[in-house]
């Protein structure tokens, strides 16, 4: 059917209903922006992003791209709840090749970030950083936060603050908010097993594991 998915596998839905339930512990109210072009579908989700013309926090995406069992042309912002109910309700595939249908729900999401889009050529690698030293940054800040904005405080004081914090650099990566560390963190794109490399394309930065890639676009250079 047209909007449908076609997972080519268990593991493929198993992925990415891990995937989002992830980005939605980020942003419980959030959206997922799914672009598919011909047999690659790339999920992107929103981490961190500006509230308003003046504040100047970095624009922080999240994105795991998985194979189509067939080619699609599909680019639609979903919720992640309404997402994750579809993908809660699908049948698990037979057989570990088997496929599986995931009907794209009707409800449209609002996210002003899925209106900036990432080049999806052009990268240039510029460095590598350890997976520890970004889960460092990540923990600290999660510390950091949680210690300035105590239950009960105001919707602005807590963006202030996690403004603050995250749009700090990462030691020796001055273009490199500590907000890209928490989301390789939390989307659960870290692991030991090989550095982390780092991209940059124009505007974009991307941090770049075999798990999934963070995508940064400092407000400054948004427009």
């Amino acid at each position: 059917m047209p909007g449908d998915l076609m997972l080519p596998d268990a593991r493929s839905l198993d992925d990415l209903r891990l995937f989002l339930g992830r980005a939605r512990r980020v942003d419980d109210g959030g959206a997922v922006r799914l672009l598919a072009r011909g047999p690659v579908l790339a999920a992107y989700v929103g981490v961190l992003h500006p509230l308003g013309l003046l504040d100047d926090s970095p624009t922080v995406l999240g994105l795991r791209t998985s194979a189509l069992a067939a080619g699609s042309d599909l680019d639609a912002v979903v919720p992640l709840a309404a997402l994750l109910r579809v993908l809660e309700r699908s049948p698990a595939p037979e057989g570990e090749a088997a496929v599986t249908s995931v009907a794209v729900p009707a409800e449209r999401g609002i996210a002003a970030w899925a209106a900036i889009s990432p080049p999806r050529g052009g990268w240039a690698e510029v460095g590598v950083i350890a997976a520890p030293a970004l889960e460092l940054v990540a923990r600290d800040g999660i510390d950091e936060v949680a210690a300035a904005v105590p239950e009960g405080t105001g919707e602005q004081i807590v963006h202030r603050v996690r403004s603050s914090v995250w749009g700090r650099p990462v030691p020796d990566l001055d273009d490199v908010p500590a907000g890209a560390a928490f989301a390789a963190l939390a989307l659960g794109f870290l692991g030991e097993d090989a550095p982390v490399r780092v991209l940059r394309a124009g505007a974009w930065t991307r941090l770049t594991t075999s798990r999934g890639h963070v995508l940064v676009k400092r407000r400054s250079a948004l427009g």
